[in-house]
């Protein structure tokens, strides 16, 4: 293998698997490593792994601020189709995967590199997204994945290795990790180790983003949320960026124990997998929007919406952002988008979100027509025909019988 790459560009968080997994690369291969660092929101400050990667002998080293490409071209998308994976998980680690292989796809274009490489493991879903998109972007790119090919299969290895080749060590990765972490502006999610019993209460001391519902504030919260054409635009009357929108809707929501799941699901490589995930900004443009499309959408374009979502979910969840039959449903979902502008109001209230009102100049309600009391444009009489009709079919067939 050795010398059959010449540059590789490497998915770098600056942590020790990531670490590891660059002097792993130069060792293995005999190539220059170029590091990509993305901020997307996780709330590290990413000068530390410019430094390390500095310190570690690379000589090309990125660090980009995507936090408003990922919210607006990403997040918002996905949004737009109330997207949920099996009924509960909001997509935040799956939607953000896309989005970091492509930029290194862009990367390894600028520099002139071989390959790309990622720190996923094996048996999880992230070597599928980051791959998937490699693939799509760039067909020929060489593509590196060293949970699959190397011997460092246990923490104690890892370190060892790290050890050996000078590489710093967090105090707290020495000791068995309680469980694996992955944030960015959408979500943080938690899994592995002490959430791998399905049975075992997650610890509370756990989440960052939200606190207990049973701690949240006694007094609710009501928001006003702006949309513009199926998109999120102010909160409470103030106009915010797609990524500031997103942030102050986390520590608004977070703070009232909005936004948290705990669910076991089923990985795109076959196994069930529990996770827990916290997703308050999220939670609230769900809820929001859905109220907002409830007042603007005509009921069989909304229907089908909803026959679509898990469609819709499933593609992103396993992977397949770049695919054609993703962007055939969005051009689908965000056609009907185009009249979803209006307002809702929603009350926060230790761990909920209860919709308390909804208004848009693009309102298909008629309090004319839905009144019960006396009105003149509807003729209940014609509800006689329109029930026969469709209970004839039910009619023959229990005569039938």
């Amino acid at each position: 293998m050795s010398g059959s790459i010449g540059k590789v560009v490497l998915a770098y968080s600056g942590g020790l698997d990531t670490s590891v997994i660059l002097r792993w690369l130069k060792d293995t291969y005999g190539c220059e490593v170029v590091t990509f660092t993305a901020d997307i929101g996780q709330g590290e400050e990413l000068e530390p792994a410019r430094r390390k990667a500095e310190m570690m002998g690379v000589k090309d080293i990125f660090v980009e601020d995507l936090r408003e490409t990922f919210v607006r071209d990403y997040v918002f998308p996905m949004l737009r189709a109330n997207a949920l994976y099996e009924g509960v998980y909001q997509l935040g680690t799956s939607i953000a995967r896309p989005l970091i292989a492509k930029r290194q796809i862009e990367i390894a274009e600028a520099v002139g590199a071989d390959a790309v490489a990622h720190g996923a493991t094996g048996k999880g879903n992230d070597q599928v997204r980051f791959e998937l998109t490699y693939y799509a972007l760039k067909p020929d790119i060489r593509v590196i994945a060293p949970w699959r090919e190397w011997d460092l299969t246990s923490r104690s290895r890892l370190i060892a290795y790290a050890e050996q080749h000078q590489i710093p060590i967090p105090r707290d990765k020495r000791g068995e990790a309680p469980y694996s972490m992955d944030a960015n502006l959408l979500h943080i999610s938690y899994e592995g180790k002490a959430l791998e019993d399905p049975w075992q209460e997650p610890d509370e001391g756990m989440f960052l983003l939200t606190v207990a519902p049973e701690a949240a504030p006694d007094t609710p919260e009501t928001l006003l949320i702006d949309f513009e054409q199926g998109d999120p635009v102010a909160v409470n009357g103030e106009r915010l960026t797609p990524a500031a929108l997103l942030d102050r809707l986390n520590q608004v929501a977070g703070a009232h124990g909005v936004g948290r799941v705990d669910m076991v699901e089923n990985r795109f490589v076959g196994m069930k997998s529990r996770g827990v995930y916290e997703t308050p900004g999220g939670t609230v443009l769900l809820h929001a929007r859905r109220a907002v499309e409830s007042l603007t959408l005509d009921r069989g374009a909304a229907h089908l919406k909803d026959e679509l979502m898990p469609r819709y979910a499933e593609l992103i969840y396993n992977g397949f952002w770049f695919a054609p039959e993703r962007e055939a449903l969005q051009a689908a979902i965000d056609q009907t988008q185009q009249q979803v502008t209006g307002t809702a109001r929603v009350k926060l209230y230790k761990g909920n979100v209860i919709v308390v009102g909804r208004r848009s100049p693009f309102s298909l309600y008629s309090h004319d027509v839905a009144t019960f009391e006396a009105d003149t444009v509807y003729d209940q009489r014609d509800a006689e025909g329109f029930i026969k009709l469709n209970a004839l079919r039910l009619r023959l067939r229990a005569m039938v019988r």
